[in-house]
């Protein structure tokens, strides 16, 4: 019996028609594999993975093989962005034994959930050098029955390596100070690619965390080299295929060096931190280009992903009706026949589309190289080519809502919208963490994803903690409501009190100590396509510990010095991996810096200048006198609206003029 059509995850929900008996993983799953003395077989994947689309298609829709499947094996199919525990586990398994990891990933384990054998995608006819999955589960079963001894030898080997890996990071000597971001910012640019923009070869996937990062270290150098940088891999981005050059939006990666052929899926994830930074580089460049970016990627964020309960969906699909980026490509003769003789030629040139083609069978992904010389034109041009592509048959969208991806949206829009005077994105972020707060948190505990309003019963994980408390930091500054201060302090103690590591000051485990018991304890502090759940705590404790009372104040300074002193061994040998670690470090050299304006209407020149200038990861709350922690016993001046300016435990003198304030912010 399959058992997946009452999932809360869109993902599972897709195979519950399957021949397969797929259970959820739970207990009584593990149970029937020692009942029936099978191992089981774990497909872990997410809605909009394409390869996991094919597997599907080929292997578990067949009655053959799923009949094998349910002969031999108790089979559990797990979501990963549901459950990033047990994806953590498992990709750590599989990465040991094959050298690599990805999606789909298909594991054999024990009754005892040990793995023994671990891979990818297998094709249903053997080729290139890969088995069958036949052939992989025939093979797998003979040497369950035949030769166990193996498989339990196998089993412990990999558990022992797992448990092992799970220590966390080695001990140094090294401190958070300025020549060891010096010398990581300089390790990144060494790496970045100068012709097409971005950091290593392909697949290239957007440095979202390093772009922020990035862009503190030269706020705080003043060095231009740091900024053509970011600017390189910006404009790169945003003028090619993994943008979508007609409704905003990035799509997961580029499968070239040149950004032109993008994976087609779009992440809640990368957009957001996206947004993030393309808001951070036009309020320091004043680039055009970047304003439009973090416009175009907000109004993707407040429509295309926009659940009905005003959270965020989780993806929208690679695949159109099984083919990859259907919806997105065009032919020139496409493009004469939507726009006619005369826009038809000039939008082909202009988006790079080729008879030959840039993707598949002869259509290209719109590129943007050159910025059009009518802009009306194009805006025209834009919303025919949009109203055209809305008829085409659309990519599915997963619209399950993930805590810790819906944190980063409220930390983005709040921010930006700030920066930008976009009251309607704060407004958005607030509904948004809202309805977090009213259906995610259940008996004083976080969960980690809802569908459909319905909470599912995985239980939230540090990075889900982390970027709630930072998103609700981020309204209480946007919007100088107490209310949420206090419930990112709540989120955070809940945080501390069982995530932390008791015995490695400033470690953290990604799962609680009251979670489900796995074969190791998951504690990853690298950065990947997100940030770790170390590093994005690190940012909630110092950002916590800036607006907060004394007591809590010292307390969270504390637990955020002892998280980036744990994580300097990283910065200092692996700062590509550490995008997030250098964001969060860089603002703590300054303090953070905290800009408080005594200002009870909010409508001062203080404040717009503040928005404008003050650095990334910078504190600013406005409101009237004692309204807040951090406006405690600060007063207007001679009854004038005044700004503080401290860095850490040193503060300036209150200035009420707009020159006085730029000063102190450019220092």
């Amino acid at each position: 019996m399959n058992r997946l059509g009452s999932a809360t995850s869109p993902y599972l929900r897709q195979h519950a028609d399957n021949p397969v008996h797929w259970h959820q993983w739970d207990a009584e799953a593990l149970a029937a594999a020692r009942e029936r003395d099978v191992p089981i077989l774990l497909s872990i994947g997410y809605s909009a993975c394409h390869w996991c689309h094919v597997m599907a298609h080929e292997s578990f829709e067949d009655d053959a093989t799923a009949a094998s499947m349910n002969e031999k094996f108790v089979c559990i199919k797990v979501d990963r962005e549901e459950r990033p525990d047990l994806d953590a586990v498992y990709m750590n398994a599989t990465v040991a034994m094959t050298g690599q990891g990805g999606w789909p990933m298909t594991c054999f384990l024990t009754p005892d959930a040990e793995p023994f054998y671990c891979g990818t995608y297998y094709p249903k006819v053997a080729r290139g050098g890969m088995p069958s999955f036949g052939q992989v589960l025939e093979a797998i079963s003979d040497t369950w029955k035949n030769r166990r001894d193996e498989v339990m030898e196998a089993s412990a080997a990999v558990v022992a390596e797992l448990r092992g890996g799970s220590s966390g990071l080695p001990s140094v000597d090294i401190d958070i100070d300025i020549p060891l971001l010096d010398h990581a910012v300089s390790a990144v640019l060494r790496e970045e690619d100068r012709t097409y923009g971005g950091f290593g070869g392909a697949p290239k996937f957007p440095p979202s965390a390093l772009l922020e990062g990035l862009l503190r270290a030269y706020e705080r150098t003043g060095d231009t080299d740091i900024l053509d940088a970011v600017d390189r891999t910006a404009q790169a981005m945003a003028r090619g295929g993994i943008y979508d050059q007609l409704n905003g939006g990035f799509a997961r990666y580029s499968v070239d060096p040149q950004w032109v052929i993008p994976h087609f899926e779009k992440m809640l994830y990368d957009n957001a931190m996206l947004l993030r930074a393309y808001g951070h580089l036009a309020r320091r460049s004043g680039s055009a280009l970047a304003s439009k970016v973090a416009h175009e990627t907000a109004q993707f964020l407040l429509t295309d992903l926009l659940t009905a309960e005003g959270c965020f969906a989780s993806a929208l699909d690679a695949d159109t009706e099984g083919v990859e980026g259907s919806t997105y490509v065009w032919t020139p003769e496409q493009l004469v026949d939507v726009l006619g003789p005369d826009d038809g030629p000039w939008a082909t040139a202009l988006f790079g589309v080729t008879p030959a083609g840039t993707f598949e069978e002869g259509a290209s992904v719109l590129q943007l190289h050159d910025d059009p010389d009518d802009d009306a034109r194009f805006e025209r041009v834009r919303g025919l080519l949009r109203s055209v592509r809305a008829e085409r048959p659309q990519p599915g969208r997963d619209d399950k809502v993930v805590t810790a991806w819906n944190g980063m949206a409220i930390v983005a829009l709040a921010e930006v919208g700030a920066w930008l005077e976009r009251p309607d994105w704060v407004d958005a972020a607030a509904r948004c963490a809202r309805n977090l707060l009213d259906r995610h948190v259940v008996d004083g505990r976080l969960r980690r994803a809802s569908l459909g309003g319905a909470v599912g019963e995985a239980a939230g994980v540090l990075e889900d903690h982390a970027w709630l408390v930072t998103g609700l930091l981020a309204l209480h500054q946007a919007t100088g409501e107490l209310e949420w201060l206090e419930h990112a302090q709540q989120l955070l103690d809940v945080a501390i009190a069982h995530f932390a590591v008791s015995d490695s000051a400033g470690g953290w485990f990604d799962t609680a100590d009251d979670a489900e018991v796995l074969v190791t304890r998951p504690r990853d502090p690298i950065d990947g396509a997100t940030p770790s759940g170390a590093s994005s705590t690190a940012e909630a404790l110092l950002t916590a510990a800036a607006l907060s009372d004394p007591e809590r104040s010292v307390r969270y300074g504390e637990l955020a010095a002892e998280t980036l002193r744990a994580a300097t061994v990283v910065l200092a040998r692996a700062p590509r991996s550490a995008g997030h670690w250098l964001t969060v470090a860089e603002a703590s050299l300054r303090g953070p810096m905290q800009i408080a304006i005594v200002d009870p209407t909010g409508t001062s020149d203080l404040v717009g200048v503040t928005r404008t200038l003050a650095p990334g990861g910078a504190v600013i709350v406005v409101g009237q006198q004692d309204s807040l922690p951090l406006l405690a016993d600060r007063p207007l001046v001679d009854g004038q609206p005044a700004a503080y300016v401290c860095r850490g435990f040193v503060c300036d003198r209150p200035v009420s003029t707009v020159t006085e304030l730029r000063d102190l912010l450019m220092r």
